[in-house]
């Protein structure tokens, strides 16, 4: 996509007229317009965009779009259908009554775009500059912070189910481009092992027999690392993200090989901030704040609290991230090599 920045356009006189009858009193997002105006420019983003491509849509409504989403609590499909059909958005962004929108996927596209450029605070520093500008916000003013939860899209898993989960993510990354090379490689009764995601239910009860199927994958896993440093194996395999998952996991997880695999006891383990919890998310951490425990990230939030002024967020520290591809989600590549040989 291309961006060919155009100056703000005011609201068009029929969507004014028409939101104003609808809404005698405004709505949230009117006087949002009325009281703030906009906050962005399309040149405050021109630099995300590549010189030649399609035209891409406004990202200064993008922008506030997104904005208002966050407020509505708004899917992106939502927020697409939102500023389609409701006419106080239409007033907020400068539409036209007409304005047919677009599809949904446009405002994931645009926080990637956001994210590939290292420009995720560029929207709320925008916002603060306004804030100040309309006095709203004061320098050197009284500030508050606290942090929140945000959970991570991973499956929560006892350890042997984690363990197998981790191998078999390898396995079907390294079938999905090597498929022939995993054939040669790996034994035939891995096929009946690890072809279906490993389930508590489907586990083995007693402790001892956990104990020797954890010991069993964590050989496997070891093998498959050591034909992974054989000459001839492209170095781009082993810096594949599921392989440094698999290599950092099981250095967690078990005594380095030497005869008897043995996972490691609770006292050898890595300290909760350090330890991975799912193969497909590794900077995930289990984390608590008072009652409340999870596997995620913590955000820390600062806002101003300044007598007879708004509260407004001036300063988010946090790690903005795509989410994961869910397990469940995953092509079941490595079965396919097993149908295969079959």
């Amino acid at each position: 996509m291309t961006l060919h920045p155009q100056p703000l356009t005011p609201i068009p006189e029929e969507t004014a007229r028409v939101a104003r009858a609808a809404f005698p009193k405004g709505s949230l997002y009117m006087r949002l317009r009325d009281t703030l105006g906009v906050f962005f420019t399309d040149e405050d983003f021109a630099a995300l965009y590549p010189r030649c491509g399609r035209l891409a849509e406004s990202p200064w409504r993008l922008a506030l779009i997104t904005v208002m989403q966050f407020v509505a609590t708004l899917s992106d499909r939502q927020a697409a259908d939102a500023v389609r059909g409701r006419i106080d958005w239409k007033y907020a962004l400068s539409l036209e009554l007409t304005d047919a929108g677009f599809d949904h996927s446009v405002l994931s596209e645009f926080r990637d775009r956001l994210i590939a450029g290292k420009a995720e605070h560029q929207l709320l520093d925008l916002m603060l500059r306004r804030f100040q500008h309309v006095g709203l916000l004061k320098a050197r003013g009284q500030q508050r912070s606290d942090s929140t939860h945000v959970i991570a899209v991973v499956r929560a898993m006892t350890r042997v189910e984690f363990l197998g989960e981790t191998l078999r993510y390898a396995l079907n990354t390294l079938a999905e481009i090597a498929p022939t090379w995993v054939q040669a490689i790996v034994p035939r009764e891995w096929y009946d092992r690890y072809s279906q995601r490993l389930e508590d239910t489907r586990l083995p009860k007693k402790p001892e027999d956990r104990d020797a199927l954890a010991a069993q994958i964590g050989g496997d896993g070891f093998y498959l690392l050591g034909q992974m440093e054989a000459s001839g194996v492209p170095v781009e395999w082993r810096r594949l993200p599921a392989i440094e998952a698999l290599r950092q996991i099981w250095v967690q997880q078990y005594y380095a090989p030497s005869g008897t695999i043995r996972l490691r006891t609770a006292q050898d383990l890595p300290p909760g901030a350090l330890r991975i919890r799912s193969p497909y998310d590794v900077e995930a951490r289990r984390s608590r704040k008072n009652s409340l425990s999870w596997t995620g990230y913590k955000v820390h939030v600062s806002e101003s609290c300044d007598e007879a002024m708004p509260r407004l967020i001036t300063h988010v520290r946090g790690r903005p991230r795509l989410c994961p591809q869910p397990p469940h989600l995953l092509k079941l590549s490595f079965p396919k090599a097993y149908r295969a040989l079959k």
